[in-house]
């Protein structure tokens, strides 16, 4: 089973939700949008990424420049409660498949899942 979070309005999550059709698969596809994580699902789907909240944080978007969240001195628990009060901080798509999850940029990376 395949998990998405995605984002309709974001090309590169069109783009691998299309890779992963192309393939087969029909993922479960979460709008985190509209409905946003949970930290305990914000955490686990750091994990599997393996990366730090500073690299899943989309340093583009308003909020994360209104909240100064490029200080030297944000933490990481900072940026997780910053990207569950404002979800469009997240970096998209997230594709999980199993215990394991990439970033759907570029859209490409999904086939590491597959």
């Amino acid at each position: 089973m395949a998990t998405i979070y995605h984002n309709p309005r974001c090309s590169k999550s069109r783009q691998t939700l299309e890779i992963l059709r192309s393939k087969g698969v029909e993922p479960e596809i979460v709008l985190y949008l509209e409905a946003p994580l949970s930290k305990p699902t914000l955490l686990g789907l750091l994990d599997q990424l393996g990366i730090s909240a500073a690299q899943l944080v989309r340093r583009s978007e308003q909020d994360f420049k209104d909240n100064q969240l490029g200080a030297a001195d944000v933490s990481e628990t900072q940026l997780i409660d910053a990207m569950l009060k404002y979800p469009k901080l997240i970096e998209r798509p997230i594709v999980v498949v199993g215990d394991k999850a990439v970033l759907g940029r570029p859209p490409e990376n999904v086939l590491e899942l597959l």
